[in-house]
């Protein structure tokens, strides 16, 4: 059946990397990060459409966020985990990133606890990370071995957690324990040729929304890896998917005009903007992270 989403845009500011739209249910507000600006931007929603933005620069790079239930934020800022409270204060953690290296995308696991990855600022190698967050301030290393981690999402039960690997061009998936937080071994789901998988989503019908870089195109794909639906949206470096809104019914793309040369950008003036578009599918509800003490 398809479930083919009309997007509209552009919209919000024009970024160079727009990544990582969140919705912050405690804010009744959808997140999202400039990467490259370090910038972290906030909207209501109104009607789908996005309103008024505010930002707020947190670090040279800024990978992921993700809102917690008391109005705090824990931000991936460059090579550091930041706090941001609402009361303006901030924690930051120690280093957690090597020299040469920058936190990407992340996500909150069904516990509470986040997830993020690394990527290369040069030569990409294949040691690049992705670590977890436990509860009490302590880091897991789930893989060491990745050219570039990005997108992370959890299937409706729980049981499974799907990542990322843009530079292999893969989806991979592993069993997932929530509660212990003991993994299954990693194997590919699914690959993309042409173009680099990047940020995802999962919906309450099991459905993984993949972004893909250098495609303009947010494809959907069945539990058992089978293209089902394609979302096609003006701009060709498509970087994340989010759902939005109260009801998790706004389908929300994040877009980028970095590597975009100038004809490019003559052709896609839109790109680095997002675009949103109502759903006939909801997105799985986002657990928000469970505020603890960061790695010091």
């Amino acid at each position: 059946m398809s479930l083919t989403v009309e997007v509209t845009g552009p919209q919000g500011p024009a970024c160079t990397l727009a990544e990582g739209p969140r919705w912050d249910e405690t804010g009744r507000r959808l997140l999202w990060v400039d990467i490259d600006n370090g910038l972290l931007l906030a909207a209501a929603l109104d009607g789908g459409r996005l309103g008024p933005t505010a930002s707020r620069p947190v670090a040279a790079t800024l990978g992921a966020v993700a809102p917690a239930a008391d109005g705090s934020i824990l931000a991936a800022a460059h090579d550091r985990l930041v706090l941001l409270r609402p009361d303006g204060s901030s924690t930051r953690s120690r280093a957690l990133v090597a020299d040469g290296h920058r936190f990407n995308d992340g996500a909150v696991d069904p516990a509470g606890r986040f997830l993020v990855g690394t990527l290369a600022l040069g030569q990409h190698t294949w040691q690049e990370q992705l670590l977890r967050i436990e509860p009490d301030g302590g880091v897991t290393v789930l893989d060491d071995d990745l050219g570039l981690s990005n997108g992370l999402g959890w299937s409706a039960d729980g049981t499974r957690l799907y990542s990322v690997d843009s530079e292999r061009h893969a989806v991979f998936v592993r069993e997932y324990d929530a509660v212990s937080g003991a993994t299954g071994a990693r194997r590919t789901w699914i690959e993309i040729d042409d173009g680099f998988p990047d940020g995802i989503a999962v919906d309450v019908e099991d459905h993984v929304w993949v972004a893909v870089w250098g495609a303009g195109e947010i494809r959907r794909f069945s539990p058992l890896g089978e293209l089902v639906d394609i979302v096609r949206v003006p701009a060709p470096h498509t970087s994340a998917v989010g759902f939005a809104g109260p009801a998790r019914d706004v389908l929300v793309v994040s877009t980028a005009c970095k590597g975009l040369d100038a004809g490019q950008l003559a052709a896609f003036p839109a790109s680095g903007h997002l675009f949103t578009g109502h759903a006939t599918v909801s997105g799985l509800p986002a657990t928000p992270w469970a505020v603890g003490p960061l790695p010091l």
